[in-house]
């Protein structure tokens, strides 16, 4: 299988309020991009959190959440980006879904390579992945994509998550198979 291209597109403030007012048709229009269904649906609490922090602080905006696109077809797939931008120790936190439809596909993979690499233009010093021990897909990712497991944190929405974690200049090649 080959692992798709994606590009992440910006959505922003403007968009993220049309989202939360399930606004679908207003925010395909202003992000001239076919968004999905499921942005209005299973993932309308994501657009208020976001919302929250871009007021908090601004430089926010440029980092967090984007639309998963493939390159290629120009599907919407899933949404993805740093929960900030970088903290005091230059850390940055990613944050993927890939919607159930598009799963199982190679584009979290993707994805994460692509942060990965934003992470390092931004001169992070590490990035963070926070997966819950169910979420086998997503342990799957960060593990082949050579981040280590550093410890545990109890979210206060999803509970126990393994806390895993990378240095993104080292991102250029994949770790050797096993």
């Amino acid at each position: 299988m080959t692992t798709p291209r994606v590009r992440l597109a910006f959505l922003g403030d403007e968009v993220y309020a049309l989202l939360q007012h399930g606004d679908l048709a207003g925010a395909s229009r202003r992000s001239r991009l076919d968004l999905p269904q499921a942005f209005v649906t299973s993932e309308s609490w994501l657009w208020p959190v976001f919302r929250a922090k871009i007021a908090a602080d601004p430089a926010a905006e440029a980092v967090v959440v984007r639309a998963i696109v493939d390159a290629e077809t120009n599907v919407v797939v899933g949404h993805a980006g740093f929960h900030a931008p970088p903290d005091a120790r230059g850390m940055l936190e990613v944050g993927y879904t890939v919607l159930e439809a598009h799963r199982r596909q190679g584009y979290a993979t993707s994805t994460v390579s692509l942060l990965l690499q934003e992470a390092a233009e931004h001169a992070a010093s590490v990035v963070r992945a926070s997966v819950s021990p169910d979420n086998v897909a997503s342990l799957a990712v960060v593990r082949k994509l050579g981040f280590v497991h550093v410890g545990e944190e109890i979210d206060d929405e999803d509970g126990l998550e393994l806390v895993y974690e990378r240095i993104p200049a080292a991102q250029n090649a994949l770790p050797p198979s096993r």
